[in-house]
């Protein structure tokens, strides 16, 4: 929790000082900073009156923070909030992908930070959102600037990739620090940046001799963290999980990794071995700060993480994002063919003919001139009439929709959201479509990753994604689009920056495994427990479904025929309400013993 040089923050510290195992104060000695992080997470500096704290893993020192102050941050590898109190101002920031998150409420007449949201809704006694919930469902994804809206009332997220400055008067405001770079490198120039932020990620958690769990699933993305690790002098262990389908290859792939990897000790788990899909709904578990996480491997996802600590391992490496960030979305052909007819041709026809789009609507999207609002305006307008959204496409985003349970009550609500995001002054993250796309797909990796270390603290086994560091997306977005996101190439700009990394049978590959088999086995098996809650659906007394119409929908014979993707984002907000019912106070906030060897101003820098 982050505090206003104000006198009313003192009565915050009273409700929150037993939760809290450290306790920072202003230069005035009013409280600045209350919880709880470890020593080797945390670096901080003292210069007059000013204060300064990085906490998360980061390249950052506390001669970086004394010399530059808060632009210290500006280039720095790592995944971390950077907090300021300055001369009774603070400045709050997180991390432009979205792993590390800021909110805002107001309690006692000033504004609170809290990087979670639950925090700040339990000192408020706020209630849930409905507008939050219906943007949730929505297929395949809410847009921006609404896939980071708060599911409380009066409790406000602050965009990724925005500072949060609050004045001692109780003023506040918000400014972009980040902006996506020029893409305008070719391949191989690009590549080495990759290369070196994805070296700069793991060095900035790494340390020799340290036991790191690491998912090596046999795709690029994981096996590249692998590598890296391992040169940092990690000792890992790796998982692997093999689904059943006979053509899927990810278990041989990972094998010829660990061939390669000195030391390893490599676990593998058939499917057939774990708990399946959606297994143990009955087990209630304190929610996270957010719906539609873990809902289909929470079971499986544990069993591994036992294995993980069994033999050893503290922390835990995954390769979550890469699929995000190191391939544009096919958007980038709006912008080349207007700059480049003849390859901007080509390219398109290449991406009609993978993803099955028609012609028309292809052709449609690629002469399009309008702008994010007005497209936004559009989605609002079309809502009602839209079933499925479809994914690929060269617009500001794909064609949203709600599933076919929403009652027009959760309709009117997303749309109203619309209509004003639209109507504000809102930006694109970039001068083109295909860069706001990029980056709106790293924050979706980066807010979920975000929720998933947030679980991982509750499994005592920390979770880390290199992937959706800031330095990580900025390096990928450098190179030209058209020479990593042609898709006749599998990931080009990641198999360039890993070549001499990674064994070049390993970065040969061009398939990509899936789950569908197992996804579907999980939902036949459960959907008779998914149907028994439609007895008492809380989002049906919300009013933002017809619990008939979904019980329908779970038990219908097109549930195992391609016609269920929709329902998971449904119900997993269903089993994150009912967790609230029974874990009404957050799990995070529980009674710690405060570190009396913890100084409670940051102490000085002798640099």
């Amino acid at each position: 929790m982050v505090l206003p040089d104000h006198e009313a923050a003192s009565a915050v510290t009273e409700r929150l000082g037993r939760f809290a195992c450290r306790l920072v104060s202003h230069a005035s000695g009013r409280p600045w900073l209350v919880g709880c992080w470890p020593d080797d997470e945390a670096v901080a500096a003292a210069v007059g009156t000013t204060r300064l704290m990085a906490l998360g893993p980061t390249s950052l020192t506390s001669h970086d923070l004394v010399a530059r102050g808060v632009s210290a941050a500006d280039g720095a590898a790592g995944c971390f909030h950077l907090l300021a109190s300055l001369d009774g101002r603070v400045y709050a920031r997180g991390t432009a992908t979205g792993t590390r998150r800021l909110h805002t409420a107001r309690v006692g007449g000033v504004v609170l930070v809290a990087d979670r949201a639950r925090t700040l809704a339990w000192l408020t006694a706020a209630e849930v959102d409905p507008t939050g919930l219906a943007l949730r469902m929505l297929l395949p994804m809410a847009p921006y600037p609404l896939d980071v809206a708060g599911v409380w009332r009066g409790v406000e997220s602050v965009q990724p990739g925005e500072a949060l400055h609050l004045g001692a008067d109780g003023s506040v405001r918000t400014e972009r620090w980040w902006q996506p770079p020029p893409s305008d490198l070719p391949l191989a120039e690009a590549a080495p940046l990759l290369r070196d932020a994805l070296g700069a990620a793991i060095a900035a958690r790494v340390r020799p001799g340290q036991i790191w769990g690491a998912d090596l699933s046999g795709g690029m993305d994981s096996t590249s963290l692998c590598f890296l690790a391992h040169e940092a002098g990690a000792e890992l262990v790796a998982v692997t999980l093999e689904w059943a389908a006979l053509t899927n290859e990810d278990a041989h792939y990972a094998r010829q990794a660990a061939r390669h990897l000195p030391g390893i000790t490599h676990l593998t788990f058939p499917s057939g071995t774990l708990p399946g899909h959606f297994a143990h709904l009955d087990e209630s578990h304190p929610p996270l700060d957010d719906p539609n996480v873990l809902l289909r491997d929470r079971a499986q996802q544990e069993h591994m993480v036992r294995a993980l600590r069994e033999h050893g391992a503290l922390r835990r490496l995954s390769g979550h994002g890469g699929d995000h960030l190191v391939a544009p979305q096919p958007a980038y052909l709006h912008r080349l063919v207007r700059r480049h007819p003849v390859a901007g041709a080509r390219h398109a026809a290449a991406h009609r003919a993978a993803g099955r789009w028609p012609l028309a609507t292809m052709l449609r999207q690629l002469s399009s001139r309008r702008s994010l609002t007005e497209w936004l305006a559009a989605q609002a307008d079309s809502l009602a009439a839209t079933r499925r959204g479809q994914q690929r496409n060269c617009d500001w985003g794909p064609p949203l929709a709600l599933p076919s349970w929403a009652t027009s009550t959760a309709r009117g609500l997303a749309a109203e959201a619309f209509r004003q995001a639209a109507d504000s002054s809102l930006e694109a993250f970039g001068p083109d479509r295909g860069t706001h796309a990029w980056v709106h797909m790293a924050r979706l990796a980066g807010v979920t990753s975000a929720l998933l270390d947030e679980w991982s603290q509750g499994v005592r086994l920390p979770f880390e994604a290199p992937f959706c560091d800031d330095g990580v997306l900025t390096a990928c977005l450098r190179v030209r689009p058209q020479e990593a996101g042609h898709p006749a190439a599998y990931k080009p700009l990641l198999k360039a920056a890993m070549h001499g990394v990674v064994p070049e049978e390993i970065l040969a590959r061009t398939t990509k495994d899936d789950s569908s088999q197992e996804w579907y086995a999980g939902l036949t098996a459960q959907r008779r427990t998914f149907a028994a809650w439609a007895a008492d659906f809380h989002l049906g007394a919300l009013g933002l479904i017809d619990p008939a119409a979904l019980r329908r929908s779970m038990l219908a014979p097109s549930l195992v025929a391609g016609g269920a993707p929709e329902l998971e984002y449904s119900l997993g907000i269903e089993k994150w309400l009912r967790e609230l019912d029974i874990h009404p106070d957050p799990s995070h906030l529980k009674d710690h013993p405060r570190d009396r060897h913890a100084s409670t101003s940051a102490p000085s820098s002798d640099a």
